[in-house]
């Protein structure tokens, strides 16, 4: 982190401070992850810990008097002292991986710090943007979105310079109430470019009225044109993802590779053996109508002639059109022909299959069902806990 003076927090809480400390050089709200010369920011109960924090050679820790608000300006003040150019992303689905993507396009070429996982929250998105160094040249954040104005406020700090909104989609429809509100929301990212600042967007009408500002540039991404490399991925739903990430790649003047390895994030497409030439599919992270599908897809694809089990849990926040949604996932995966069904969860009642209620449950069905050569897909929105069950699978 740039370094920050401690006159900088000072006002936003109870600062705990080390006699010599004038200034700290990180952020951290785990105090397990304390190095030398961080700031430990107590949130959610994190009061405890501070004594740990300082043990652990903290500089400083603050007892934050608005966590979110004292994060923010923290980041804020980061931000303000660096040179590097930000690049925020949100959207529906494929905000992680492009995240992944474009990381793997510019770290060869430019100082890069991208967000760990997912960090796109009023907790994480500011980790990251304490993560900026001096020598920093870009810096790509996720930014979330569970309700208007959110992504504007997270924007208000993070002062991106190109936004990119991946796609518009039935994702937290329980929140917004429409596909119209999802895309007015996604817009804000839109309204906080500077002038002169790039929006990446993709093909879709309802971001129209969104795009009709003058002082910045709107690049549309391009979906004819097949890639000018290869990749280390094959799944076909990661192709609009990656062309989002080379429309930025190009807009920053980011030079292509030949061939491109990505390694993405955590429970996201982690494929990993099984007995006898078997494979797991291990998408537990999210899930939702439009990523569900192109999971699904993507599974049949990779699973080939093995027998194909499918372990699918609720997609959340879909609103009172859940049961339908669900209902479409159901007549998938009869035309894809998916061999065996675990539901779990109690929307998951409409995948039809096997149904448990819980992950532990569907990891012991999982267990009892499982045959040598088998694939298997897990894919669940978060809340369902599905973890659990590619982890007992190869543990």
């Amino acid at each position: 982190m740039i370094p920050l003076e401690l006159n900088v927090i000072e006002p936003l809480g109870r600062l705990i401070a080390r006699p010599w400390a004038d200034v700290v050089t990180g952020m951290q709200v785990d105090s397990r992850r304390i190095d030398e010369g961080d700031l430990f920011v107590a949130v959610s109960g994190g009061e405890d810990f501070v004594e740990h924090a300082l043990a652990r050679g903290a500089s400083a820790a603050l007892v934050p008097t608005d966590e979110f608000a004292a994060l923010a300006a923290i980041a804020g003040a980061v931000r303000e002292r660096s040179k590097a150019r930000v690049v925020a992303i949100t959207g529906s689905t494929g905000k992680t991986s492009t995240k992944d993507i474009l990381y793997a396009l510019t770290a060869p070429h430019r100082r890069t710090i991208a967000n760990e996982g997912n960090f796109n929250t009023e907790i994480g998105v500011p980790l990251t943007i304490c993560r900026i160094e001096e020598d920093t040249e870009l810096c790509i954040s996720e930014l979330g979105m569970r309700g208007p104005g959110q992504i504007a406020w997270l924007a208000s700090f993070v002062k991106p310079d190109v936004g990119v909104i991946t796609n518009v989609g039935p994702a937290h429809l329980a929140l917004l109430g429409s596909i119209e509100n999802i895309a007015r929301a996604k817009a804000e990212l839109i309204e906080a470019l500077p002038p002169g600042g790039i929006a990446v967007v993709p093909d879709e009408p309802l971001l129209e009225p969104y795009l009709t500002r003058s002082d910045i540039t709107v690049r549309r991404v391009d979906t004819t044109t097949p890639l000018p490399f290869d990749t280390s991925y094959t799944s076909k739903h990661q192709l609009q993802n990656t062309r989002t990430a080379v429309a930025v790649a190009e807009s920053l003047d980011i030079p292509l590779p030949e061939t491109l390895s990505v390694e993405f994030s955590k429970f996201r497409e982690e494929e990993r053996p099984l007995p006898g030439d078997g494979v797991l599919l291990n998408d537990c992270y999210n899930a939702n109508p439009v990523s569900m599908r192109a999971a699904l897809e993507h599974f049949v694809v990779r699973a080939g002639d093995r027998r194909r089990i499918a372990v699918l849990g609720d997609m959340l926040e879909l609103g009172p059109g859940a049961p339908e949604y669900h209902r479409e996932i159901r007549d998938l995966v009869r035309e894809l022909g998916i061999e065996q069904v675990i539901a779990v969860g109690e929307l998951a009642r409409e995948y039809g299959g096997d149904w448990v209620p819980t992950a532990a449950e569907a990891a012991e069905r999982l267990r009892a069902e499982l045959r040598p050569g088998d694939a298997v897909l897990v894919k669940g929105s978060l809340g369902v806990g599905l973890a659990v069950v590619a982890e007992n699978l190869t543990a």
